[in-house]
């Protein structure tokens, strides 16, 4: 997804180095990846390198966590400890904000993501995710929910609790102090 949107030299020499910081800091998320071949793809990128500063930006303290088998993708998720500060406190969509008659949130998950130019963890993603962590173990994460359960009024969210991973249901138009997203992009 191409935002349109480029940070300036600095905030990129800025980013690049946070990035590959937390990369060597945390090889056990990335084995066999090689930061050479990331830094390239990011600067082909600049408007992924713009999402990912966002991620930054928001408490999302993106990493490399895997590949995608069909493209080759390099894909970042967010690998906070707890689920984005600055992004929590959201309905799942759109529809679910306007359904809110009152106690309004600030906006909503997928707007949000959408705004970053990053995708929500699907179910898949955030177990994925939790095999390198535990991740979520005093929030939780909106996740991407399938269509047929978002049609009946619902959406998924997910946590690390008692050693487990737990992936829930709620009403998509709730909202919690403790609940945020998680954002992923492939580069």
């Amino acid at each position: 997804m191409d935002t349109g949107k480029t940070l300036s030299s600095d905030i990129l020499q800025e980013i690049l180095g946070v990035l590959k910081s937390r990369f060597e800091k945390n090889m056990h998320r990335h084995p066999g990846v090689a930061w050479n071949e990331i830094q390239q793809r990011l600067e082909a990128s600049p408007h992924k390198l713009w999402s990912l500063s966002e991620m930054e930006r928001t408490g999302g303290e993106p990493d490399v966590t895997g590949r995608d088998e069909t493209t080759g993708a390099l894909l970042f998720c967010d690998c906070s400890a707890e689920t984005p500060s600055g992004r929590r406190n959201l309905c799942y969509d759109r529809q679910a904000l306007d359904a809110r008659k009152e106690f309004k949130p600030g906006g909503s998950a997928m707007e949000m993501a959408e705004a970053m130019g990053v995708e929500l963890l699907n179910e898949e993603d955030y177990f994925q995710l939790q095999q390198t962590g535990p991740y979520d173990l005093k929030t939780s994460s909106w996740l991407a929910t399938p269509a047929a359960v978002r049609q009946k009024g619902g959406a998924l969210f997910g946590d690390h609790r008692y050693g487990r991973t737990f992936i829930y249901h709620n009403g998509a138009q709730s909202y919690y102090a403790v609940r945020g997203f998680r954002g992923k992009l492939k580069v």
